[in-house]
């Protein structure tokens, strides 16, 4: 198996989640982007034949406080909120991959608070044990 830059390349990630979905985000959550304290970028973390972990990192805007409090509830906003739209993310990285979308589990993990500048939010897809 290719390793995950390989496979999942950064290009596609981008392509399948652009950077106009961050304040495409904040318009949805708070009417405007200008209260948007960080940019969204999806990136791979690993990669193996029956589980894929990325991540959305969530990196501070210039001059914006990427607080904890703003960030540790995101991942029950993120699984439901269309604009992220988790569920279409995963079905096109299994596709991408090869993998059968029937049976594909994913899940959000907790934030991960990596520096004061950056957070992360696991996004776990693991391959149907049938295939």
């Amino acid at each position: 198996m290719p390793v995950a830059e390989q496979v999942l390349e950064q290009s596609f990630l981008e392509e399948i989640f652009p950077a106009e979905r961050t304040d495409a985000f904040f318009d949805a959550i708070f009417g405007g982007v200008e209260e948007g304290a960080y940019d969204i970028a999806l990136v791979c973390r690993s990669l193996s034949p029956s589980k894929t972990e990325l991540a959305f990192e969530l990196r501070q805007r210039p001059g914006k406080c990427l607080a904890c409090n703003l960030t540790y509830g995101l991942p029950q906003v993120f699984q439901r909120h269309p604009v992220i739209n988790v569920p279409g993310i995963a079905k096109t990285v299994a596709e991408h991959l090869g993998w059968e979308t029937e049976g594909l589990r994913w899940r959000l993990g907790a934030t991960e608070e990596t520096s004061r500048e950056l957070h992360a939010i696991p996004l776990i897809l693991e391959r149907s044990r049938t295939e």
